[in-house]
């Protein structure tokens, strides 16, 4: 496989790893354990932050190197992937969206509220440039003879 797949594979691995992380630390908040009750203290906010940076913002740059490396010619392997990390991301973070009902107020913050719409609505152009690639007619080289 050429590296643009490979890297666009990476992309939708770290969108998954983003989802998956971002699940578990809600319904943790979602269902605290009985140790809370006795003092200790949980704040979720640079949690958060660090799984951004760990998985989002990385899975982001690694959806807009293969569409770079790609438009020119397109490719409907590249794009699907692309696209499947954006289906990822839209799902995960409408379920983690859907947990903040079973939340304590008090793990509630402005960071806990809103980043998952922020990344609702990024998922969105993602699944846009992939789509982009995959109704890509490539450009065919012009034949010089003489």
């Amino acid at each position: 496989m050429a590296i643009e797949k490979w890297l666009a594979i990476t992309s939708t691995a770290l969108f998954g790893m983003f989802s998956g992380e971002m699940i578990s630390i809600y319904y943790f908040m979602g269902n605290v354990p009985q140790a809370f009750e006795f003092g200790l203290s949980f704040v979720a906010d640079p949690k958060i932050f660090q799984f951004i940076s760990i998985g989002v913002a990385p899975a982001g740059i690694l959806a807009a190197v293969p569409f770079i490396m790609t438009k020119r010619y397109g490719s409907k392997t590249i794009g699907r992937l692309i696209i499947l990390g954006g289906v990822i991301l839209l799902l995960g973070m409408l379920v983690c969206y859907s947990m903040l009902d079973t939340m304590d107020p008090v793990f509630i913050t402005d960071i806990v509220q809103y980043s998952p719409v922020l990344f609702i609505i990024m998922s969105f152009p993602v699944m846009g440039f992939g789509a982009y690639l995959t109704k890509l007619k490539p450009i065919r080289p012009k034949k010089d003879y003489f």
